[in-house]
């Protein structure tokens, strides 16, 4: 197991001295093959899989004096604050109801943070049936009163958290909100000593989204229509936005206007910037970009398979920073040669671990750092480059030994229409590898989302209990390119359905998996995807476990439309629904109840504000009267996730005792 903090020198033979700090597991993974046999291990009881630790993603202030993180304590999210130079913390409770969604630094002692609620509508709009939306908004915790207050226009409709520039000293943000759901977004200047409130950008008609250049001016608006997307453009403050271009919807991939919101970022004092665009390959690539013509221009950087996931600009914004992209795991390529070489030099002295700069000071004197890998949940450390010095400071959980765990293997298969499935397999370690109990873990999304090369809690500990675990990235899954995502379109339920049955074929036809004992487990679409697989395929799904899962596709898009949303398209009906004929109740569990003939194990936080806790109340009001093995459970304070540790356990002990009832390994 890692053991407690300690300062440790970087310098000369840096790997021995971190193996000295820290076991680390050497296990290869094989991403070509079958990961190979490790002798047999006892089963590892729940509440260690379940256990965490006390700081989850730090982030130092611009100064490196202070460092803010998230912390779990028995059931409730804080943010809690270090101060390296006073030597004291404190900590803030998030407002009862909500989900913590993002925080950042605004200057040195300033935090904001956005939270999630689920509100309803009143006066005449409460008369829908379906009356239900996602509230967010915006809070600053001032780390020297320790005091919270409201952030964002007096009248804000539900969005309330879209920033568009923030002032790297603190001072101001610049944010589009709409004042109600019946009006458009306008454009505001949140002074954030004061919350005084400017409207910098009347709201127009059909224009959704707004883009600022680096310095915080609005530069471009665009207004969607039915059938094409019209971009409004001007070259400064002083000037009036014009239209520029009708892009038809069928031309948006090709024109790079979607790309627009995906990182694109404006120069100050140019019409030139940056755009991930998949004009030239069918892959997202980094380029240059003219918005007067609106043309694609010189190629920075690409990846031959791989779409680009994410760039990211310097203190500035005026300049490239680092690129970030998935293959088998996530990865960086820094332009900074200052990070590249750090970067390097920590992953010559982790081997076998992914090593991230998840943070750093201005000066870049002070550094965050995060080591993981598929054994390992991970460690951070807080590294100071210019005297050579690593401590390692906290573990997302220190009771996992990294030696114990399963491998993990990154591997393909051919579905029944011949596409290339990628996929992780895990095997359970120190089994016979023949005839084994399968368990099928559909990822979340499902659009522009995909599973990785990561420590993943549920998949270690279903190893740890001898299941083979199949995660499958099908189609519609983010980073393999645009023709793979199209696939997807208007396949939920349907070939993206079909994907899953296929894996498990293939590791059936490999003489792995018993066709006979197999189960599907999954949350949020991953838990849609396991009441659709027993519902649609009872001959070949034992049983089902569905976390947070939707059940009524309609009703979870007319809650929330932008739950789809990916990097593709805006509009869900055309990705979700395909042809102009297909009816998303056909593939909503909710409808096909009567169908149900397997076991389901049905649980909800009822705080989720992304799939809301309706979701679970009407598929369970479907079932109750049902002769059939059916668990429901309910988790009061939990919202898309078990924040508390006692709920995981207990999410675990009931997941192993459902699955020895009905497909033990």
């Amino acid at each position: 197991m890692l053991g407690p903090a300690k300062s440790v020198a970087l310098f000369g033979s840096f790997l021995a001295l971190f193996a000295a700090f820290c076991s680390i597991s050497s296990a290869a993974t094989d991403v070509n093959g079958q990961a190979a046999a490790n002798p047999a291990i006892g089963e590892i009881p729940t509440e260690i899989f379940a256990s965490d630790g006390d700081v989850f993603q730090p982030k130092l202030s611009p100064d490196g004096s202070q460092l803010v993180y998230r912390q779990n304590i028995e059931g409730k999210t804080y943010l809690s604050t270090l101060s390296f130079d006073q030597g004291s913390s404190f900590r803030k409770a998030m407002p009862e109801g909500t989900e913590l969604k993002w925080y950042r630094w605004a200057g040195n002692t300033q935090i904001l943070f956005s939270v999630t609620s689920i509100k309803r509508y009143s006066g005449l709009r409460a008369n829908f049936v379906d009356n239900e939306f996602r509230q967010v908004e915006m809070y600053l915790l001032d780390t020297g009163s320790r005091r919270t207050r409201y952030i964002g226009p007096e009248k804000v409709g539900p969005d309330g958290d879209n920033i568009l520039y923030l002032d790297p000293d603190g001072r101001f943000l610049v944010m589009k909100a709409r004042e109600s759901v019946y009006k458009y977004p306008a454009v505001f200047r949140i002074e954030l000593a004061t919350n005084k409130s400017e409207k910098i950008v009347d709201e127009q008609s059909k224009i959704w989204d707004w883009v600022t250049d680096n310095a915080g001016v609005v530069r471009l608006g665009l207004s969607y229509r039915r059938n094409s997307t019209i971009i409004y453009y001007r070259q400064s403050a002083a000037d009036k936005f014009k239209r520029i271009d009708k892009v038809k919807t069928k031309d948006v991939l090709e024109k790079g206007v979607e790309a627009l919101l995906d990182g694109f970022v404006i120069v100050a004092g140019t019409n030139e910037g940056y755009v991930l665009s998949n004009e030239r390959t069918g892959r997202f690539a980094l380029h240059r970009f003219n918005l007067l013509t609106r043309e694609v221009g010189e190629l920075v950087f690409a990846h031959d398979t791989q779409d680009v996931d994410h760039f990211v600009m310097d203190d500035d914004g005026a300049a490239l920073k680092a690129v970030r992209y998935t293959d088998s795991r996530d990865r960086i390529v820094w332009f900074d040669e200052y990070f590249s070489k750090q970067q390097r030099m920590l992953e010559r002295a982790l081997p076998g671990q992914e090593v991230w700069i998840v943070s750093h000071s201005r000066d870049k004197e002070k550094m965050v750092i995060f080591s993981t890998s598929p054994q390992d949940p991970g460690s951070y450390y807080l590294y100071e480059p210019k005297v050579r010095k690593m401590e390692r400071f906290a573990g997302i959980n220190d009771r996992i030994d990294p030696a114990l765990m399963a491998e993990t293997s990154y591997e393909s298969y051919a579905a029944s229409d011949g596409t290339l499935i990628p996929a992780y397999v895990t095997i359970p370690r120190g089994r016979k590898q023949q005839n084994l109990p399968l368990i099928i873990l559909p990822h979340g999304g499902p659009f522009g989302v995909r599973d990785t090369l990561d420590y993943n809690l549920e998949v270690q500990f279903l190893a740890n209990r001898g299941y083979v675990v199949l995660q499958p990235n099908f189609r519609g899954s983010g980073s393999y390119g645009e023709g793979f995502y199209k696939l997807g379109e208007g396949e939920i339920g349907r070939s993206m359905q079909d994907d899953l049955d296929d894996g498990m074929d293939w590791l059936v036809k490999r003489g792995l998996v018993d066709p006979k004992r197999v189960c599907i487990v999954g949350s949020s679409y991953g838990g849609y995807a396991a009441l659709w697989g027993v519902t649609r395929n009872p001959d070949r799904y034992r049983c089902a476990a569905s976390f947070a899962g939707v059940t009524d596709w309609d009703k979870q898009l007319k809650y929330d439309r932008q739950f789809l949303r990916s990097r593709y398209y805006r509009d869900w009906r055309e990705a979700i629904e395909g042809e102009d004929d297909f009816d998303l109740d056909d593939v909503s569990p909710v409808h096909n109840a009567d169908k149900l003939k397997r076991p389901v194990l049905l649980v909800h936080g009822k705080k989720d504000s992304n799939v809301p806790y309706s979701q679970f109340e009407i598929y369970r009001d479907k079932l109750q009267d049902r002769e059939l093995d059916i668990v429901f459970v309910t988790y009061e304070d939990e919202g898309h996730g078990l924040a508390d540790k006692n709920n995981r356990k207990d999410w675990l002990d009931r997941l192993e005792k459902f699955l020895d009832t009905h497909n033990p390994a």
